[in-house]
């Protein structure tokens, strides 16, 4: 579960209100931070506190009293006049008995540890001054920071940086992470998170929640479909990917390779006439079938048993490729809408969520930014919103379910549901790599996955796939990696 700073608020007053100590919350957080020191840099005799206003101050102070107890030799820098500090901040300053340097005085040593505790997650302004240029000196000196919370100058809602920002070795939060330690850039500048309990009930971090989670097969599992002993191929969903003119026909064929790869009994690529030789001489277990225009798309949707359907991968844009959606919109079956599908709509992309804007969701659409930002301009434009909030928003425009590609993948429902993809590794960004993405969700609904699940699922076993295939993979690399949804769906069922 992923606590956006608002909500985090909300725990932390709830906590207190039922009768939970402010203060001890914090001595359990600063010595989650102090335990960090000491586990991963044991030979510094050296650390420097750097401590703002509030509670993020607090922690800090806790874990310089700590950490010179332990035997370091602490120096604590404040951001602002001490005494300006109050509730349990002033508290925990009052049991540093140390001196207090000013901020401005800082000038740390090349490889010096630093404990960054100037702002939390709810930062909300750039960071300017003083403590812009404290941030300044501990990049240029290469500091190994250890950031309470997030890294001061990460917003903990959006993972935007506020005018400058420290990059962390480790994050330590607390009771759950936070939107910003997912999101780019925050992503790259958090270092290893680790989520330290410092003893809130979890009921109250689940009655406060927004939705979100961090993209995990126990969100999911339960959805994901499995082989039993009367299945057959017709049981296990035919996936049907439409394919693109001539010398336009690798990004279906990879489509297809996924979708079969990802447990479809049966896998169609619909080709143009013009290209079936060439999809043909490439094909073994995938089958073909001719499908140029709206007559032959209409006449294909008679059979039934075609149970979901992928639109995009090579396919073109124009005209062709809006008609076509607009047949699939009228036969009541899932859509997974990518690549040239989406951009085929970019001048009118009200004209694509008229048609699937009744019901329960069945389109599912999987942009990249660049795509994203045709089919709506203005969220992507909106700097305040987040890639999670711009990804709901989206979903509920559209009655879609949203796979926001990128480093740090957002899967988002109409109903406000929302996760982020955290595993998939940097050499996932290669071509054709999106094209295997849309293969893989399409098989998981013309299997019945629910689509929001399916959505989440693919996006986790993609990254599953990435990683089994190692770095320098290529996109045909993808398929032979992607786990069995059977096979997922047990291992989590070992593990509750």
């Amino acid at each position: 579960m992923i606590l956006s700073p608002r909500a985090m608020t909300r725990v932390d007053h709830a906590a207190i209100q039922s009768g939970i100590d402010g203060y001890n919350l914090m001595v359990i957080a600063g010595a989650a931070i102090a335990a960090c020191a000491l586990e991963h840099y044991p030979a510094t005799d050296k650390v420097l506190v750097l401590c703002g206003p509030g509670n993020n101050g607090g922690d800090g102070y806790v874990a310089a009293r700590i950490l010179h107890s332990s035997g370091m030799a602490v120096r604590l820098y404040s951001s602002i006049d001490p005494d300006a500090l109050a509730g349990d901040a002033a508290r925990a300053r009052s049991d540093w008995h140390g001196p207090i340097l000013d901020l401005e005085d800082l000038e740390p040593n090349r490889g010096q540890l630093i404990i960054d505790a100037l702002f939390g997650a709810g930062l909300d302004r750039p960071v300017l001054g003083s403590v812009a240029k404290a941030i300044g000196k501990v990049r240029e000196a290469e500091s190994p920071v250890i950031a309470a919370d997030l890294p001061s100058g990460v917003s903990g809602r959006t993972g935007a940086v506020e005018g400058v920002a420290m990059k962390a070795a480790h994050s330590i939060t607390f009771a759950a992470p936070k939107p910003g330690h997912f999101l780019l850039p925050g992503l790259e500048l958090c270092g290893k998170v680790t989520v330290a309990d410092i003893g809130i009930p979890h009921r109250l971090i689940e009655a406060h929640a927004e939705a979100l989670w961090v993209n995990d097969p126990a969100l999911w599992a339960d959805d994901l479909p499995a082989i039993g002993s009367a299945s057959h191929k017709y049981k296990r969903g035919h996936l049907a990917v439409f394919s693109g003119g001539a010398c336009q026909t690798g990004a279906a064929r990879l489509s297809a390779s996924a979708g079969l790869k990802t447990g479809a009994g049966l896998v169609t690529i619909l080709s143009p006439a013009s290209a079936m030789p060439e999809v043909a001489n490439h094909l073994t277990a995938i089958m073909l079938r001719k499908v140029d225009n709206d007559a032959d798309l209409r006449a294909l949707l008679a059979d039934e048993r075609l149970s979901g359907f992928v639109l995009g991968p090579g396919f073109g844009v124009g005209d062709k490729a809006r008609a076509f959606v607009s047949c699939l919109a009228t036969c009541g079956r899932p859509l997974v809408l990518d690549a040239d599908g989406i951009s085929a709509f970019s001048d009118d992309p009200q004209s694509l969520f008229g048609l699937f804007g009744d019901g329960p969701p069945r389109l599912v659409l999987t942009p990249h930014e660049g795509e994203f930002s045709r089919l709506f301009p203005d969220l992507h434009a909106d700097k305040t919103l987040s890639k999670v909030d711009r990804a709901r928003q989206a979903a509920l425009r559209a009655n879609a379910i949203v796979v926001y590609k990128g480093a740090d993948t957002v899967v988002a429902s109409p109903d406000g549901r929302a996760v982020i993809n955290t595993h998939a590794p940097p050499w996932l960004a290669t071509a054709g790599s999106g094209d295997c993405l849309a293969g893989i969700v399409g098989a998981l609904v013309a299997q019945n996955m629910p689509v929001f699940e399916a959505g989440a699922a693919a996006a986790y076993m993609h990254g599953m796939a990435a990683i089994a295939a190692g770095e320098g993979l290529t996109a045909e690399d993808l398929p032979p990696g992607i786990p069995p949804p059977g096979l997922l769906k047990r291992q989590q069922g070992r593990e509750q």
